[in-house]
């Protein structure tokens, strides 16, 4: 008797072999790329209710508190809802959060009577539970055969219940990425627009300053002629702060059309002397209005010619020097200059005896709108001058950078190709 008894209760091979073989078919299933979820859950779901031998089930997934059919053997049932609160097998297990087997459903008063679907009265339901909540359940009936379903077969059913678990949690993070992407389309669809606005009202405001500031500098211009004495300084200063805000403008509109990539260089062999002396007597009444002197370093007679868009380049040091005349305090120096580094490339440079910059803030002095310092100054502007210049060297394959500590000035540079 004993023996017998021991032998009753070992695992029987062919169901552990049948067991193994359809754990293998659900993996297969899961590490198949090319199945939808949909699809995936079917499979899943045929695997196990073949295990079992059972003709009828389906897989539910709980969703804002409604269990929804997303896998079934009867197809007209997908896609439906199921309340919580309903006398339903499935609602039962949710609440209590443990399986259910019942022998005939015609004698359990718990649940509505099945009638004209289903051949046998037995079923068995289980959860699938992830992180000690109900997220789904599995419901199998109609076994086939003789037999009608037991309740040790609620075990093997649970058994399944974790590759079901991985194929849900595989569907909701698919969602969740979705859902993800597509906020990012929306918000980068967003951004463009307002890209594409911020754009198209940089243009109308540029389109739109320069005929007032081209009529003020043409009627200072004639004032020029008539004014002396003292109020001949105003007016110089009039002039200067026209030609700062023409500028400016001028930095906004190239900035915009290189990183559109429609600005085209206008190539003109330019003597380096010369270019550097008009871009200091461009800006002599400023430097003279903050008691700063400003000084050409000489280079050797014989200094190359260099081949340049002259006005972009032109620009780039006028916005340099206004740069240092920002940050250098009364009765100070500006050196500005040129030489050769190496063969092939020419380097311009200005250096003044402001405050320096500290090394965190020269890996971003270059960036658009960046401010080296908060004070408030009237030359220092939007913080573009310099972002224009990055962008005007680079355009040209040069090198623009800096080289300064706190309390020691700047020395700001860029190297250019000779061509």
């Amino acid at each position: 008797m004993e023996t017998k008894q021991l032998d009753r209760t070992l695992p029987d091979p062919e169901q552990c072999n049948r067991l193994l073989k359809s754990l293998f078919q659900i993996a297969d299933v899961m590490n198949a790329r090319k199945l939808t979820p949909s699809s995936m859950m079917d499979r899943v779901l045929q695997v196990v209710l073949e295990y079992l031998g059972v003709e009828q089930g389906s897989l539910m997934v709980l969703e804002k508190n409604r269990l929804v059919v997303r896998a079934a053997t009867r197809p007209e049932i997908i896609g439906h809802r199921q309340s919580l609160t309903d006398d339903s097998v499935a609602a039962w297990v949710v609440r209590h959060a443990k399986p259910l087997f019942i022998p005939d459903i015609a004698k359990d008063k718990r649940f509505a009577k099945r009638e004209g679907i289903y051949k046998k009265d037995s079923l068995l339901s289980a959860p699938v539970i992830h992180k000690d909540q109900v997220i789904g359940v599995i419901n199998a009936s109609d076994r086939t055969g003789g037999m009608d379903l037991l309740k040790d077969d609620i075990t093997y059913l649970l058994y399944f219940s974790s590759f079901i678990l991985w194929t849900l949690i595989q569907e909701n993070l698919r969602k969740k990425i979705t859902a993800q992407r597509n906020t990012l389309k929306k918000r980068n669809s967003e951004l463009r627009r307002q890209e594409e606005m911020r754009s198209y009202l940089n243009r109308m405001l540029m389109h739109d300053l320069k005929t007032p500031l081209s009529e003020v500098v043409a009627n200072l211009d004639i004032l020029s002629y008539s004014i002396s004495g003292e109020q001949k300084e105003f007016l110089e200063a009039a002039q200067l702060g026209c030609d700062r805000a023409v500028r400016m403008v001028a930095n906004l509109v190239t900035t915009d059309k290189i990183a559109d990539g429609k600005q085209q260089l206008l190539y003109e062999e330019t003597d380096c002397r010369s270019l550097l002396g008009e871009a200091i007597s461009s800006i002599k009444g400023l430097a003279r209005i903050k008691r700063i002197d400003l000084r050409l370093q000489e280079a050797a007679p014989d200094f190359p010619m260099i081949t340049v868009d002259r006005t972009l380049i032109l620009r780039v040091l006028q916005n340099l020097l206004t740069n240092s005349l920002s940050y250098t305090e009364p009765d100070s120096v500006i050196t500005a200059g040129f030489n050769t580094t190496g063969k092939n490339h020419i380097e311009f440079f200005v250096q003044d005896q402001g405050p320096g910059i500290a090394p965190a803030q020269q890996e971003t002095i270059f960036d658009k709108y960046a401010r080296i310092s908060s004070k408030q100054d009237a030359l220092v502007g939007t913080g573009l001058g310099l972002h224009f210049c990055k962008l005007a060297v680079e355009l040209h394959n040069g090198r623009i950078g800096v080289q300064s500590a706190e309390g020691k000035g700047s020395r700001f540079f860029f190297k250019l190709p000779i061509k």
